[in-house]
């Protein structure tokens, strides 16, 4: 069976709760959680996953590219 799990890396990260309950209903919420060590990238944080959590009842797909993630 197919799966929706859109990205919240494609979204108005000034409206980022408004967007997560916008898909309410998917499979999955995918947020990719990027360091700017492990890639060349910075992204989202422990703080706004966090917020995403509490934002929306889908659940978080959280795809770590991170040095650490231990720390995380």
């Amino acid at each position: 069976m197919a799966q929706i799990n859109p990205s919240i890396l494609s979204a108005d990260f000034a409206r980022l709760a408004d967007e997560a309950r916008a898909v309410d209903g998917a499979d999955w919420l995918h947020v990719d959680v990027m360091d700017n060590h492990f890639v060349p990238n910075l992204t989202l944080g422990v703080p706004i996953v966090e917020s995403l959590a509490r934002a929306t009842d889908t659940p978080l797909d959280c795809h770590l590219m991170i040095e650490d993630p231990d720390r995380w």
